[in-house]
């Protein structure tokens, strides 16, 4: 149980999510922006391509009123800092308007902050406007950045948007002929409206990225070996796996698979992606000489040599450990059941070397 605890305490997970999964289906926004940010096992494809370590999720709310979009942001942790928040919405097709030469084949749309509650509010500040063609569909994303940081520092404050149309046909002002995707009715799930904020935990910092000009596996000795468990969900099969026999009891400090399997932790009714992932552990030893290939600190080659020529009584060889790391995403259903995005630091293995 403490074990769980901790690992709860690194993935920063205060309550347990309940079990979603596959009863919900996560927005395809957020599986796109996974797919973009890591590779299946959840590792980062490439530092720089996620604002901020937290993308959150939140659905409308509203599902009566075709203009109207409430979302509930009281997910978001005390200390979080917010860089941009995006409003998402889907706008439909329309079928119905003549393509005659006297139609303007463009409608004005406009996204209010609502300043007052209540079935009909009155009260309402403008955020954004434009034009949009009335024989498209498809995702329209306004920055709501400024409003949504009112709603963060004051929650009473959060009554939602609302969405005008206006169109001119034959002199003539229609309002509201565009409509919007809601998720109840005939209307695809995938298009429910989201309101996605990136942001900064402000947590997991770390000043141990090492060597980041080579942060690449190909720079990790092959040398693995399987890690067997009592759980059969636990034992992945390594690309090379090292046997080592009676004559080599001294194994040179290298790369190992340590596979983490959210399954067989109990966690895999809410983790989205991935199902687990290969953190790797390093072991062996780092005895003179030390090669190119163990990595070894100038630190680590003076150690080795003081040992070997007994110098010193008390100081032993070097440490076998990881000194390259990457970060792990992992997408999931918090315990309001958003959807989110979260990148954790230094917690895969890349490469092992004497220290």
């Amino acid at each position: 149980a403490a074990a769980l605890q901790r690992l709860r305490e690194v993935f920063d997970i205060e309550e347990l999510p309940p079990d979603v999964l596959p009863r919900k289906k996560p927005p395809q926004f957020m599986v796109d922006l996974f797919n973009k940010v890591a590779d299946a096992n959840g590792i980062t494809r490439a530092p720089g391509l996620l604002e901020g370590d937290v993308v959150r999720s939140f659905e409308d709310r509203v599902h009566v009123e075709q203009y109207r979009f409430y979302f509930d942001i009281s997910a978001m942790e005390k200390g979080e800092q917010m860089l941009k928040a995006e409003f998402r919405v889907f706008k439909l097709k329309m079928t119905h308007v003549s393509r005659k030469s006297d139609v303007k084949h463009f409608c004005k749309v406009e996204v209010y902050e609502l300043l007052e509650s209540g079935s009909k509010p009155q009260k309402k500040h403008l955020i954004a406007s434009r034009l949009l063609s009335l024989y498209t569909e498809g995702w329209e994303v306004f920055n709501v950045t400024q409003t949504v940081s009112k709603w963060v520092g004051n929650s009473s404050s959060n009554h939602g948007f609302l969405i005008t149309t206006t169109h001119v046909f034959k002199n003539r002002i229609e309002h509201n002929l565009v409509k919007f995707a809601k998720s109840q009715g005939t209307l695809q799930e995938s298009r429910n409206a989201l309101l996605v904020l990136f942001t900064n935990s402000n947590k997991r910092r770390s000043s141990s990225v090492m060597n980041p000009a080579k942060n690449d596996a190909s720079h990790v000795p092959r040398e693995t070996q399987v890690i067997k468990s009592s759980s059969a969900g636990m034992s992945r099969r390594p690309r090379a796996a090292a046997v080592p026999t009676a004559d080599s009891q001294v194994t040179a400090c290298h790369r190992r698979e340590l596979y983490v399997d959210f399954r067989a932790i109990g966690w895999s009714g809410w983790i989205i992606y991935p199902s687990g992932y290969n953190a790797f552990y390093c072991r062996g030893s780092c005895l003179f000489p030390l090669g190119e290939s163990l990595n070894a600190t100038n630190h680590a080659t003076v150690q080795s040599i003081v040992h070997t020529l007994k110098l010193s009584q008390d100081v032993s060889t070097p440490c076998c450990v990881p000194d390259e790391l990457k970060s792990l995403n992992l997408l999931y259903f918090d315990d309001k059941e958003n959807v989110v995005l979260k990148n954790y630091k230094d917690m895969v293995a890349t490469r092992c070397g004497c220290h």
